[in-house]
């Protein structure tokens, strides 16, 4: 007998897009909304549409969105139902459900012993393995003490070791062979113990090339468990996803069925209730592997909305007064998947240098379609999730995801080939992100036929994949654009301010030159105007003169015919960057000051940061010898550690941090002094950053 009684108010305790994407269904359902939010949060659109809101003093993680205590006093004041945890932060925190349970709250999860057994990865295995769900061997690692290299040399190298009590690629590390075993037990040890507070980690068999598949699940208090099919997950970075689809291209009805057995399989055995997703290694021959349970509501879900019509957080707040599931569900299971869905998932990050997250103002961000569902292309839907708009600021203290943006198509063809250019004609100023790698991705020709796995990037050559505008023709007419749009500026300011100059020239035969920095390429471009100055009468790219007809010019719109092709461009400058996008893509530009001053030059070998953060870790001290490529100083930002390399070998003159301190962009860490001969060419500042090292 069902004792459902509806939530009348809920608590959202995360903050970003996924608070906004449940309020936004909670709305809908007639129920009021309470925010949390931090200091560096105040502006964030979730708190804007949140019915209530409350201050969580501080903006770091642990001052805030992980301090249970603040979260249910928030609760208690504005007098909530329930409590949605979202993803990430206490989501998957046992002791976080039971205190809110316990305070007289509903939980809108699973039950605290159910993520307690599949909170550490290394019980979850054995449990699975007991109730016959396919697992890999592993082997327990408590403390820095090596395992018996006889049992470890039986599960086979490649080795992974991984995190017991953690995921989102902390605390993981390739062993090639026996000799780099233990410098990656210490480290995976290391970060673990800094990210999630447990160093156990275990040792498993590498599976090479495998794919990355998961089963979502829903089940209700009364018994009635159901799979709501897979979900591809291989394009990963830093074992991170960044693109998933359902259904997966890879997976057979035969499968799909082995699949939904298992992860079914799975939820009962610890009692599971509400959603959930059960994730499996699948190697080549299509063996898949248990890998872990996420008791939570999964950053994918929008691709398993799109392909079975339901809505996961509607079902998540019916279940969690007491519902039963509803007939839809099973509708939805005997239906089986609609369409094809992919999702791709947009960071403030450099993924061509390092994976450097990227902080700062948001000056614009248009992604084709706004919040929730609207056309996107004959057939196809889209959908934009994002915690940021125009306007808005990127911390350093949070994940940098800023979107996911999910088409849903008849075919995975179709849905490929918008989602591609849906994000390519976006429009993001401001931060760099990982944008222009993810439409490449999805135009990959092995991606358009559905041969992924996890190792995708590297197969396929990260450096290609990642590159800025690779199209240096391309960029040399986005340069002359940014030039014009920049003069068209000038003169119309000169009309209210006189002393404003407009670029006149006395002489019409000398050309305005411009150069910029694209991708810390020079770009050098020069023009002239007709006597009338309203056409060009000649245009300079990079030394080649080109016949340029000049249409309608503005400071934010610059229309140009070169070789009888004509292109309409879009312009955006703040400061000595200007920000541009066209038919060809998009480019940053960096305005090359001509006469800069001797006070701005930095001394050769200065090590800068190149983003704001935390110092966790300084390798050098006054006087050290170093070389090319090694490790000077680690940050910390948006939850990843970076570590600052020399770009060249030297001996250390200065180091001007120490652990603990809080840096901003362009701080000056450490100085090398360069050893004879070398780093010539080198720019002041060239130190550079790592990928993620957690």
């Amino acid at each position: 007998m069902s004792t459902y009684a509806p939530i009348h108010s809920l608590l959202v305790a995360n903050r970003g897009e996924i608070a906004r994407r449940i309020m936004r269904t909670a709305q809908t359902m007639g129920i009021t909304t309470v925010a949390v939010y931090s200091d560096a949060d105040a502006d964030s659109p979730h708190v804007a549409e949140a019915d209530l809101a409350v201050r969580l003093p501080g903006s770091s993680p642990s001052d805030t969105y992980l301090r249970s205590a603040l979260i249910l006093d928030a609760a208690s004041r504005t007098g909530v139902d329930a409590i949605h945890p979202g993803y990430g932060f206490l989501s998957e925190s046992g002791d976080f459900a039971r205190v809110v349970t316990g305070a007289g709250f509903i939980w809108v999860g699973p039950p605290a012993a159910a993520i307690d057994a599949m909170g550490s990865k290394i019980g979850s295995k054995d449990l699975m393995r007991a109730a016959g769900v396919p697992t890999l061997p592993s082997i327990t690692v408590n403390d820095d003490r090596l395992p018996d290299i006889v049992a470890v040399e039986e599960l086979g190298w490649p080795l992974l070791v991984k995190a017991s009590a953690g995921g989102g690629g902390r605390g993981m590390r390739i062993v090639w062979g026996a000799s780099d075993l233990a410098e990656a037990v210490i480290g995976a040890r290391h970060e673990a113990t800094s990210a999630f507070g447990d160093g156990t980690v275990f040792l498993e068999r590498y599976l090479r090339e495998p794919r990355h598949i998961e089963v979502q699940v829903l089940a209700d208090a009364y018994g009635d468990t159901v799979a709501l099919f897979e979900r591809e997950c291989s394009i990963q970075r830093r074992h991170q996803k960044i693109i998933e689809e359902a259904p997966s291209p890879f997976v057979t009805p035969e499968l799909r069925a082995h699949l939904v057995d298992a992860a079914v399989t799975a939820a009962r055995e610890v009692g599971y209730v509400n959603a959930g997703t059960v994730e499996f290694v699948v190697d080549a021959d299509g063996e898949p592997y248990f890998l872990e349970m996420n008791t939570r509501l999964q950053v994918e879900h929008p691709v398993t909305e799109a392909i079975t019509g339901l809505d996961l957080v509607r079902l998540q707040l019916l279940i969690a007064g007491g519902a039963h599931l509803p007939p839809e569900v099973h509708a939805a299971v005997a239906a089986g998947p609609q369409g094809h869905a992919i999702e791709a998932r947009l960071y403030a990050e450099d993924p061509a240098n390092g994976w450097l997250p990227s902080t700062g103002t948001v000056h614009r961000f248009e992604v084709g379609v706004g919040p929730g569902s609207g056309p996107a292309g004959s057939g196809s839907t889209a959908r934009v999730d994002t915690g940021v708009e125009s306007g808005n600021m990127v911390s350093p203290h949070y994940d940098p995801m800023l979107a996911k943006v999910i088409v849903h198509a008849p075919s995975r063809p179709e849905a490929t080939a918008t989602l591609a250019a849906t994000l390519a004609g976006a429009r993001i100023h401001g931060v760099t992100t990982n944008r222009d790698l993810l439409v490449r991705t999805l135009r990959h020709p092995a991606f358009v036929g559905g041969d992924t796995d996890t190792g995708f990037l590297d197969h396929h050559g990260l450096d290609q994949l990642a590159a800025p505008l690779a199209d240096h023709r391309a960029v040399q007419r986005y340069a002359l654009a940014a030039a014009l749009a920049e003069q068209a500026g000038r003169r119309i300011a000169a009309t209210v301010q006189p002393s404003v100059p407009t670029g006149f020239r006395n002489n019409p035969a000398a050309l305005q030159e411009v150069t910029y920095l694209a991708g810390g390429m020079p770009i050098a471009v020069g023009y002239r105007f007709d006597r009338a100055g309203r056409t060009l009468d000649v245009a300079e790219i990079d030394g080649e003169v080109v016949e340029v007809e000049m249409g309608p010019v503005a400071p934010d719109r610059v229309t140009l015919s070169i070789d009888g092709i004509t292109r309409h461009v879009l312009v955006e400058q703040h400061g000595a960057i200007t920000y541009v996008d066209g038919p060809d893509g998009s480019a940053v530009l960096e305005e090359v000051d001509r006469f800069p001053l001797a006070a701005d030059q930095l001394a050769e070998g200065s090590a800068l940061a190149p983003m704001p953060g935390g110092v966790v870790r300084v390798h050098v001290a006054v006087g050290d010898t170093v070389e090319t490529g090694q490790p000077l100083v680690v940050l910390e930002a948006m939850k990843m550690e970076h570590a600052v390399h020399a770009t060249a070998a030297g001996t250390v003159t200065e180091v001007l941090v120490a652990e603990g301190d809080q840096v901003e962009t362009g701080r000056t860490l450490v100085v090398v002094e360069p050893d004879a001969g070398d780093g010539e060419g080198e720019g002041a500042g060239s130190a550079i950053p790592s990928g993620s090292t957690r």
